[in-house]
C-alpha cells in the first residue's frame, strides 16, 4: 500500500473573511482493487465504490476487467492482477471461469470476493427458485431498457430550456440558476427511466411562460450556497480559459440570483432541493422520492 497526502478540502479550509487557510495535510491509504465481470461491470463498480466509501481516508485504485467470458480473457486479467496485488471482487457466473479465478487468486494469496453471492443466496432461499446462470441478464433488451433510452434522448433534447411545448411530456422539470447540476441530474434520472427536462433561471430574462402553465408535472427547484456556486462557476470559467470578472462570479450578483430563485420557488410552491453538499446521485434519489411520494409542501431538502 502507498500513503499519499490528500488535497485539502476547500469546504473544510475556509478561514474568516472567505480566504483559504491551509490545514495540516491528511493522509490516505491507496490500495489496488480488481473488479472482474462477465458483463459491463457497472454493478460491481457501484458496489465496490459504495463499500470503499465506508472507510475513512482509504482510496481504491480501480482496475476493471469487463466482459470476461473466456479462459484467455481471464488469464490476461490474472496476469495484470498479479502485477498489482490487492483485493479482487467479481461477478463471474460461469462455474469454470469462476473456479479458475478463485484458484488464481488463491495462488496469488489475494482475497477473492464474489460480490453478489450473499444477496443471490438469500433471495434464492426466500423464493425457492433456481438461480439462473445467464450472463448479463440485467442488460436484456426489455421495455424498461427502451424506456431508459427514450428518457435519455428526452433529457438531451430538453436540456437548458429546449423543447418548448414538449415539457408536458416530462416526469419532472428541474429549475435553477446556472451551474446547479441540472443537466447531470437529468441525465442520471434518465438512466433510471425518468423523463427529466431542465429550465435555467437567467438574470434579466423571465422563465418561459409554458413552465407556469403545467398542471400535472413535478417541478423541482435546485439551489446551492453562494460560496459554492461562485467556486463552481470560477472553475468553469478557468476550464474555458476565461479570466474576466463579471456578474457571473460577482458575490453580490450571485446572491441576488439565488434570492430571486428562492422567491420564485416559494411563490410557485415548488419543492426545493439544496444541492450544496449533495452528489448528483443523492439529488436524483430525492427527486425520485418526490415522484413516488407526491408533491407535498415546499421543503428545502438539505
Amino acid at each position: 500500500m502507498v500513503k499519499q497526502p490528500l488535497t485539502d478540502d476547500p469546504q473544510e479550509s475556509l478561514a474568516h473573511g472567505g480566504e483559504s487557510e491551509r490545514l495540516p495535510p491528511r493522509f490516505a491509504t491507496y490500495f489496488h482493487i480488481h473488479l472482474v465481470s462477465d458483463s459491463t461491470g457497472e454493478t460491481l463498480n457501484a458496489m465496490a465504490r459504495a463499500v470503499c466509501a465506508r472507510f475513512t481516508d482509504i482510496l481504491p485504485i480501480e482496475h476493471i476487467y469487463a466482459l470476461v467470458r473466456s479462459t484467455r480473457q481471464l488469464d490476461r486479467a490474472l496476469e495484470e492482477i498479479a502485477g498489482a496485488p490487492g483485493v479482487v471482487m467479481h461477478t463471474i457466473v460461469d462455474p469454470g471461469l469462476r473456479a479458475a479465478l478463485e484458484e488464481g487468486c488463491r495462488k496469488l494469496e489475494m482475497p477473492c470476493i464474489a460480490a453478489l453471492d450473499p444477496v443471490i443466496s438469500a433471495m434464492s432461499r426466500y423464493l425457492g427458485a433456481r438461480i439462473s446462470t445467464r450472463v448479463g441478464a440485467q442488460h436484456a433488451l426489455t421495455n424498461d431498457y427502451f424506456d431508459r433510452i427514450e428518457a435519455l434522448d428526452y433529457a438531451i433534447a430538453h436540456d437548458d430550456g429546449q423543447g418548448g411545448q414538449d415539457l408536458t411530456q416530462a416526469d419532472v422539470i428541474l429549475v435553477g440558476v446556472s451551474r446547479t447540476s441540472k443537466t447531470p441530474t437529468c441525465i442520471y434520472l434518465a438512466h433510471r427511466g425518468v423523463r427529466a427536462a431542465n429550465v435555467p433561471l437567467v438574470p434579466g430574462r423571465p422563465p418561459p411562460q409554458d413552465l407556469f402553465e403545467l398542471k400535472n408535472t413535478l417541478i423541482v427547484g435546485l439551489i446551492t450556497s453562494p460560496d459554492r456556486l461562485i467556486q463552481i462557476r470560477r472553475n468553469r470559467l478557468l476550464s474555458l480559459k476565461e479570466n474576466r470578472e463579471s456578474d457571473y462570479v460577482d458575490a453580490d450578483a450571485v446572491r441576488q440570483e439565488i434570492i430571486a430563485a428562492r422567491r420564485l420557488f416559494e411563490r410557485m410552491n415548488w419543492p426545493v432541493i439544496d444541492i450544496t453538499r449533495r452528489s448528483v446521485e443523492e439529488t436524483a434519489a430525492a427527486i425520485i422520492n418526490l415522484l413516488s411520494g407526491g408533491r407535498g409542501k415546499v421543503e428545502v431538502l438539505g
